[in-house]
């Protein structure tokens, strides 16, 4: 069998689009030979360790190698042994590629993210490789889990994810020895068997085209090493060609001389026999994000219909120059053997202007496809309708649901997108409207908190590019939204370091809207601290601009905070006075329920200062408030403050009464502070680049 069952570059995904916990064994295999090594390798799973012939319990996972070059079926065999030994690991399959179709090792953070994501355990956004390896540990420590590393690099990759019990097992797949891990024995590839070899080539050409010429066949086995990269590519070559024999192929593959290996020189061989227009877009296809290929993609590189180039991918394919996945979506991965390949003849035959223009197209198809993505959720927007009606009909989504659908199972391409536009260097404004889209994208489909992790990575992106070009407007903006997710988080410290940056660069750009959001935040974040005189002057000195600007609503708003702050530092009668000036401001505003709100917290203010009459007479003011504004939690809440203040006045009758006309409100439901939302709600915005779409 060939690397053609390989998964799709990252963590397992199902058929429909949904990660599961992990992946369950297939019932049935269309696998071929290796059966000397399967059965090695099962064997090496019961053997004795070096650590239990010592007397000594394994202190971590077994670890199976199976080592070969790429092309020759390694990452099917891991994929067979996976099945065959899966019932013995009730808590499923996760699988991990460990590096880029390019050969890039990905970052061990990456790896653990989606790993820990499959397991449907929680990834902080931000968190580096060491809290992400040992949360990934954890996980798998109360777990009896198969785990297929694919594609490794090197032993320290390996390494980082190995889980701390022997009831899991590791099957590693890369080109050698890994070295520095213990008690790991290679399984090393050469090629297939004959006799799987021949079958491999009869399901591409039919029996009776192998059988009337046994020697010829056995003769391009030999010429193709038995490599299953080779035969599969011999195999598409023949099925094309129905009136060739065999003996045809061999003569040709013998021309090609043994310059490289086998499945080398019969790519080369099956590239020349396509026509010039299907080459270049062959070519073209090295240029695809993460190796993954949609005919979105391939119309865009080689600038023709989507149609035509979802034709040319299935042409592919039945060669054997693309690997199908398994995807609701037609989607393809070029096969790591042969992206260099590719690589070397479009830097021979492709100039750089005309590459640098497929870049373009791709990246600019993205964005519209992003753009029409997002649009599709707000068709009670008049804007977004009309946005949507001026776009192609094969940019545009039938429904949220497909559009939902789409950015899930594309999302590994996305984010490589984006990197890639970024590592370029050369596209810089495609790369920001990129990674904006991606952003409002992943916001109104998948919601900020549960899409953090992601977005982390893609502010990271667009604060490289901001710093690259010297954009002290977008620098400013990627700094908050890192900051507010290392401040939701608990890396108040970072945050702050980063807000005090944002306010650096919203100073150079003059962005009075970056200034005052990170000076609040600054205050937010010596707050979360516990330096709550430094909060109070950061909240005062973004009053200080909300005044000067005359934005009313906002400054009613700071006095709360600094109210807050006074607060916590046990300085009532200063936070008396402000939440006074906030309940005026809220009141000048016409805002009902802000007016009540701050009045509410004026009575537990009130309260905490010795006062409680006229918290009592507060309390009662602000749920009358919070009746004409229709706000029914808030009201709860405030008839319970009021009966804890007439117990505490030793009035438990009235008391009672506010209890039961809060449970008439909510139930059984206690509701949370009305203030503590709102500071929620405000504290931590997520903002992306200003570029518009």
């Amino acid at each position: 069998m060939t690397d053609q069952a390989v998964d799709n570059g990252g963590t397992k995904v199902s058929a429909e689009g949904q990660r599961p916990a992990a992946e369950s064994a297939p019932t049935e295999s269309q696998f071929l030979g290796r059966t000397r090594e399967l059965k090695e390798l099962r064997a090496d799973i019961e053997r004795a360790g070096l650590d239990t012939i010592s007397g000594r319990k394994a202190p971590r996972a077994r670890v199976l190698l199976i080592a070969g070059k790429p092309g020759s079926g390694r990452t099917a065999l891991a994929g067979e042994l996976a099945r065959q030994v899966a019932e013995s690991y009730p808590d499923g399959v996760l699988r991990a590629r460990l590096s880029e179709a390019d050969g890039t090792p990905v970052p061990t953070e990456r790896t653990a993210r989606e790993l820990l994501t499959a397991l449907e355990r929680p990834t902080p956004p931000g968190a580096d490789a060491d809290a992400l390896g040992e949360a990934l540990r954890e996980a798998l420590a109360v777990r009896r889990v198969l785990l297929v590393l694919d594609d490794a690099a090197d032993a320290e990759q390996v390494d980082a994810l190995l889980p701390d019990t022997p009831d899991c097992l590791v099957i590693a797949v890369s080109g050698g020895p890994l070295t520095g891990i213990a008690d790991v024995r290679p399984c090393t590839l050469g090629g297939l068997d004959t006799k799987a070899a021949l079958e491999l080539l009869g399901r591409f050409t039919g029996e009776v085209r192998i059988t009337v010429d046994p020697l010829s066949a056995e003769n391009l086995v030999e010429l193709c090493a038995g490599q299953p990269a080779a035969l599969v590519l011999a195999g598409g070559w023949l099925a094309s060609r129905p009136q060739s024999a065999v003996a045809d192929l061999a003569k040709h593959l013998r021309g090609e001389g043994e310059d490289g290996p086998a499945p080398a020189r019969m790519f080369r061989l099956t590239y020349a026999s396509l026509p010039s227009a299907a080459a270049r877009i062959l070519r073209l296809l090295s240029l695809a994000p993460a190796g993954l290929v949609d005919p979105h993609t391939a119309s865009a590189l080689a600038g023709c219909s989507v149609s035509a180039a979802r034709t040319t991918l299935d042409d592919f394919a039945a060669l054997g120059l693309l690997r199908p996945m398994e995807s609701p979506l037609p989607q393809y991965e070029v096969p790591g053997c042969l992206l260099p390949l590719l690589t070397a003849l479009t830097e021979a035959h492709d100039r750089p202007a005309e590459l640098q223009l497929a870049r373009a197209r791709m990246l600019e198809r993205t964005v519209r496809l992003l753009v029409s993505c997002r649009a599709i959720t707000e068709t009670d927007s008049s804007p977004a309708r009309e946005k949507l009606a001026g776009m192609p009909r094969a940019l545009r989504f039938p429904n949220p649901r497909a559009a939902a659908d789409w950015l899930r199972i594309r999302q590994p391409a996305l984010l490589a997108s984006a990197r890639l536009a970024v590592a370029d260097g050369e596209l810089d404004t495609l790369a920001r409207r990129l990674m904006a889209a991606l952003v409002r994208a992943m916001v109104a489909h998948v919601g900020t908190q549960a899409a953090a992790p992601e977005l982390y990575g893609i502010h990271r992106l667009v604060l490289d590019v901001a710093e690259r070009r010297k954009l002290p407007r977008e620098r400013a903006a990627a700094l908050l939204n890192l900051a507010d997710l290392d401040a939701q988080t608990g890396r108040t410290p970072e945050a702050l370091a980063r807000y005090r940056a944002a306010l650096d660069a919203g100073r150079e750009a003059n962005d009075l809207y970056a200034t005052g959001r990170a000076m609040e935040s600054v205050g937010g974040a010596y707050q979360e601290l516990g330096d709550y005189d430094r909060a109070a002057d950061w909240y005062g000195r973004a009053l200080s601009e909300r005044l000067a600007r005359d934005e009313r609503v906002e400054a009613a708003r700071l006095y709360g905070r600094i109210a807050t702050a006074h607060t916590y530092a046990g300085r009532y009668g200063e936070a008396l006075r402000n939440w006074r000036a906030a309940v005026t401001g809220h009141r000048k505003n016409g805002d009902l329920a802000a007016q009540a709100r701050a009045l509410s917290e004026l009575a537990r203010v009130q309260e905490y200062a010795g006062r409680p009459e006229e918290s009592l007479r507060t309390c009662q003011e602000a749920a009358e408030l919070a009746r004409r504004a229709d706000d029914v939690r808030l009201q709860a809440a405030l008839q319970l403050r009021l009966a804890d203040t007439l117990d505490r006045l030793g009035d438990p009758a009235a008391a009672k009464l506010h209890r039961v006309a809060a449970g008439r409100m909510l139930g059984d439901e206690l509701p949370e502070s009305a203030s503590a939302r709102e500071q929620d709600a405000n504290a931590y915005e997520i903002r992306s680049t200003p570029e518009e779409d």
